[in-house]
């Protein structure tokens, strides 16, 4: 029996495309814009494949097209391969819109089952590189979290990289992080890559509230690179919060480590850069477009990094 890691080519395919149609509106100040233009290119190479590909948690739901909605179902639905995806056709939208580092198109895919099903909605996460799984947690205080991460990677707290996005949200985790001497690196979008970042060692911690997708594809990355996540849904309407006991019950207050949001090795995490940062941003020269990606796989933690070129008049490989 075919691994569903094998078949990632259509969804290569898919966030290149993606990639290629935000890129072409990089600095045109307008988010929505990218995004909208980033997910019909992907919905359009998704749709035609010969895969069924179901969108378990992704930016948007049915009433709100043109998003990939949860729940959506694309491609051939008698098709023996199954691949249910989290999605974000343009991660960093703002990023792109401003022209950024880091904005990317991405998406994890797996077996039917394999990746937490739940709403649009917001996740407390913490991540970090594998040294630190037992040793942090999110039931723990800022400063043990702290203390702790600076002991076992043999750094004063001072000393520590922590990523946190800029948001009034985390105004008092930015001020703990001051109270004990850490500088924060905030980040306006993008923690996805600075969930990566920290499993890698570029950074030390990612910490902090972002959207429960990006954290359902971090969670597939993790797993796959074995090193530390933790995340719990975090609720600002109790219309999400009704949508989220419908989809995952009694389990909405739950802190999941990575093998609870994914639950299968057989993944892989795309993602296709649009503007230069932790993937290369699409170059376009002669009427081409220049795409690089990075795949992540299950399993194995084999990371490969792929440049496609496209022709811009027929849009093919």
């Amino acid at each position: 029996m075919n691994k569903i890691s094998e078949h990632y080519q259509p969804f290569l395919e898919a966030t290149e495309k993606a990639a290629i149609a935000a890129a072409q509106l990089r600095g045109c100040n307008d988010g929505k814009l990218a995004d909208q233009a980033a997910t019909e290119a992907m919905r359009s190479v998704l749709s035609v494949q010969d895969i069924l590909t179901t969108v378990v948690i992704g930016e948007g739901e049915r009433d709100e097209a043109p998003m990939l909605f949860i729940g959506e179902q694309l491609g051939n639905q008698d098709s023996n391969i199954r691949v249910d995806i989290a999605v974000d056709p343009l991660e960093c939208t703002n990023h792109c819109a401003f022209d950024l580092p880091d904005s990317i198109a991405v998406l994890a895919g797996g077996p039917s089952g394999s990746l937490l099903h739940a709403p649009d909605t917001y996740m407390n996460k913490l991540c970090g590189r594998k040294e630190l799984i037992g040793h942090i947690g999110l039931t723990k205080t800022v400063e043990e979290n702290l203390v702790a991460t600076a002991k076992v990677l043999n750094k004063e707290v001072k000393d520590l990289k922590v990523i946190i996005m800029d948001r009034d949200r985390h105004k008092d985790l930015i001020a703990s992080m001051h109270s004990f001497g850490v500088q924060p690196i905030l980040i306006g979008d993008g923690d996805i890559t600075g969930g990566l970042k920290a499993v890698e060692g570029t950074v030390d911690l990612l910490y902090g509230i972002g959207a429960a997708p990006e954290g359902v594809i971090t969670a597939t990355a993790v797993r796959a690179l074995g090193g530390f996540f933790e995340g719990q849904l975090v609720f600002y309407d109790s219309e999400f919060e009704k949508r989220a006991r419908k989809m995952v019950g009694s389990n909405i207050d739950k802190i999941w480590n990575a093998y609870d949001l994914c639950k299968s090795d057989d993944t892989f995490v795309i993602a296709s850069g649009v503007c230069t940062g932790w993937v290369p941003g699409v170059e376009f020269k002669n009427n081409k477009a220049i795409v690089t990606s990075k795949i992540i796989f299950g399993g194995t933690g084999e990371i490969k990094v792929i440049t496609n070129e496209y022709n811009l008049g027929a849009q093919n490989v």
